[in-house]
């Protein structure tokens, strides 16, 4: 395996993932409610996401990204929806189910939904085909090895980043009350609403 495809990779991974935004927000609000595991887990379905971007654009798969830009005003709308729905069902959670532990199934609901979103923005399927263009990683020509490797890195890049962010909002899961929780819970159902109603507003 190449090392510097997969230095790239990372690189790659961790710059997509890092910038505030409705995954931020989702996995900041479930690290306070439920703990490390429920946010880096809702972390890593983001990070499989764009893993599976990642490998679209590094092999040049250009007519599966064509079809998912073309199919964009939908993908939109859908996400949209669901980041609405999300929000709202945030801002009503009561404090007695947001401290309660995550078990199996919310593990994979919270895994499943910030795949789920991920996939939905067709805007990143656009910032990695640009960025691997530019760094010439796009089409095969580093053989399938070196493809793999630039793919395996956004995966570990993008969930480097979600552990971070996760384990360091942990910190001060113990020291908000039942109220902080709430007030918490609030602000973040507004900011992931909100970001649902942009999306939404985006295609007037």
């Amino acid at each position: 395996m190449d090392l510097a495809f997969l230095f790239k990779g990372l690189v790659i991974g961790f710059s997509i993932a890092a910038p505030v935004g409705p995954i931020s927000v989702l996995c900041i609000r479930r690290t306070l409610a439920k703990g490390r595991l429920s946010g880096i887990v809702s972390g890593l379905g983001a990070a499989t996401a764009d893993a599976v971007y990642g490998c679209v654009a590094v092999l040049g798969l250009t007519f599966i990204s064509n079809g998912l830009i073309n199919q964009q005003v939908w993908l939109r709308l859908i996400g949209g929806l669901f980041l609405c729905y999300m929000g709202i069902k945030t801002f009503l959670a009561k404090p007695a189910k947001r401290t309660a532990l995550a078990g199996g199934n919310g593990l994979a609901g919270a895994y499943a939904s910030t795949f789920f979103l991920t996939l939905t923005n067709p805007m990143t399927i656009l910032f990695f085909a640009a960025v691997i263009a530019g760094l010439g990683l796009a089409g095969s020509s580093g053989g399938f090895m070196s493809a793999g490797a630039v793919v395996l890195g956004v995966f570990i890049g993008s969930s480097l980043w979600w552990f971070i962010l996760s384990s360091s909002v942990g910190v001060f899961r113990e020291r908000l009350d039942p109220q902080g929780l709430q007030w918490v819970s609030r602000c973040s159902g507004a900011v992931i609403a909100g970001f649902g109603l942009a999306a939404l507003l985006s295609l007037a």
